[in-house]
């Protein structure tokens, strides 16, 4: 296995920053919750995307220091001067966060959690919708729920003996431990579903969260399809300290020959934008040095508008033609793959789903600190840091992902009622990118026959798509 070298990371010149700063403003501000409004208003002043259309962070807001500190302590709170500085929150900018630890934002984005490992889908009983069924939708590698033996499809219709309804879910996931009582499925042997049943069958398994780190790798296999080898990879998240993971596994492809390449990223959220040009490279391996993807900042700091290209550091597969799973959950830097690698692939991107959830905008972790991106020298009075957008991505020719997501070549609905295993040739989505490569027709345009309340088991902040932070 090639040794992972790490491309050319983006970060934010401390030059520019300093310079951008708002001079005649006081800095000399003590620590209270008026430090942290100070350091929030100051570096959105200077980083935010969406800086131009709010009228409250233009350089000339305020004519003296007086004026500025009246308004920092119009705010009750941090977090209401952070949102009141945000662009369209509901339809825009559905991203930017502010947290009060940054030491737990740094565990979430390399996929650290107090977490089970499970994600479920949340249904109603056909045969009764005043209660709901909970289907898992995926275990995490490394996990309690994976080491429990807890597999995708399985169904649970009580929590602590509790009968599940919509009201009731949220309360009962939130604890740290629970039992989950498993219920078998019977559609009766009819095609409608709403004699279908669910009932419990009397096991039960009893599961108690715990700091994990997801191997965002999660099911990979090679399937022989009439001669010809398809690899099949689940991956997570586009995280760096896995990338040696996913290379190895590409390099498990490249031995084997693999002709075809089908990228589950279902429940992909994003990640790491020099991760996305690493996968990028990893399945096309002709394009070294050409521009994987561009980013552009503000008005501000278009100095430092970059571009990630395709490397030659990773096994590759060649490929002129890849299949791309997705659903509403697959985000960020996975619309980024999409996107960048459609204008190189000469075969095209096939994408089986439902359309992508609509992030073009990049982010980085912002500390109260003189260069604002490394922690190093971060106000030590408080740990407050912000993970604003600071810019668009687009592919080499110029073109955004979509606020609206990407739709599907392929529509394919998930069925809670037939979910399938990752990797199994009967999996719906798998199915349909295997028909397609025999050229057997394309199948698709159907949806769950039950309907979906919720999802639950999401990670904190993996809808990120971010450039590396800075640690000197």
């Amino acid at each position: 296995m090639k040794t992972y070298k790490a491309i050319i990371l983006l970060c934010l010149s401390a030059f520019i920053i300093t310079a951008c700063f708002n001079d005649d403003i006081d800095d000399n501000i003590q620590f209270s919750d008026l430090e942290v409004k100070d350091f929030i208003w100051k570096a959105l002043n200077v980083v935010y995307l969406y800086k131009s259309e709010i009228d409250d962070l233009a350089d000339d807001r305020f004519s003296s220091d007086e004026e500025y500190t009246n308004y920092l302590e119009g705010f009750a709170t941090p977090n209401d001067l952070f949102e009141s500085l945000i662009f369209e929150r509901e339809t825009i900018d559905r991203f930017s966060i502010l947290v009060p630890d940054y030491i737990a934002l740094q565990q979430a984005l390399q996929g650290t959690s107090i977490s089970n490992g499970l994600r479920f889908f949340a249904f109603e009983n056909p045969s009764n919708s005043a209660e709901a069924i909970l289907v898992v939708s995926m275990v995490a590698k490394g996990s309690p729920g994976e080491s429990a033996g807890i597999q995708r499809g399985d169904y649970f219709n009580q929590i602590d003996g509790v009968t599940l309804t919509a009201n009731n879910i949220n309360d009962l996931l939130a604890s740290d431990s629970y039992t989950l009582h498993f219920a078998d499925y019977d559609d009766n042997g009819t095609p409608e579903v709403t004699d279908d049943d669910f009932t419990t069958n009397g096991n039960t398994v009893a599961l108690t969260k715990t700091t994990f780190t997801e191997n965002p790798v999660n099911t990979t296999n090679i399937i022989d399809l009439n001669g010809e080898n398809v690899g099949y990879i689940m991956y997570r998240g586009f995280r760096a300290n896995f990338v040696n993971e996913l290379n190895a596994a590409f390099g498990e492809f490249a031995a084997n020959n693999v002709q075809h390449l089908v990228l589950d990223l279902r429940y992909n959220g994003g990640g790491r934008v020099d991760v996305a040009a690493a996968l990028g490279s990893m399945i096309t391996g002709q394009h070294t040095g050409e521009i994987f993807t561009k980013l552009f900042y503000n008005e501000t700091l278009q100095e430092l508008n970059s571009n990630f290209l395709f490397v030659n550091d990773f096994n590759s597969l060649n490929l002129d033609k890849v299949y791309i799973l997705t659903t509403g959950q697959t985000a960020s830097a996975s619309e980024l793959m999409i996107n960048s690698l459609r204008p190189y692939l000469s075969d095209g991107v096939v994408q089986i789903g439902t359309t992508t959830e609509g992030k073009p905008q990049f982010s980085q972790t912002i500390y109260d600190s003189p260069t604002l991106t490394s922690e190093m020298d971060a106000n030590p009075n408080h740990t407050y840091a912000m993970q604003p957008l600071l810019g668009n991505s687009s592919n080499v020719n110029d073109e955004l992902v979509p606020n609206t997501g990407i739709p599907a070549n392929i529509t394919i609905q998930e069925n809670v009622l037939n979910l399938g295993s990752f990797g199994d040739v009967n999996e719906p989505l798998l199915a349909a990118a295997l028909a397609d490569i025999e050229g057997i027709g394309r199948f698709g345009e159907f949806e769950s026959p039950t309907r979906v309340i919720s999802k639950h088991g999401a990670v904190p902040f993996e809808q990120e798509m971010f450039v590396a932070p800075t640690t000197n």
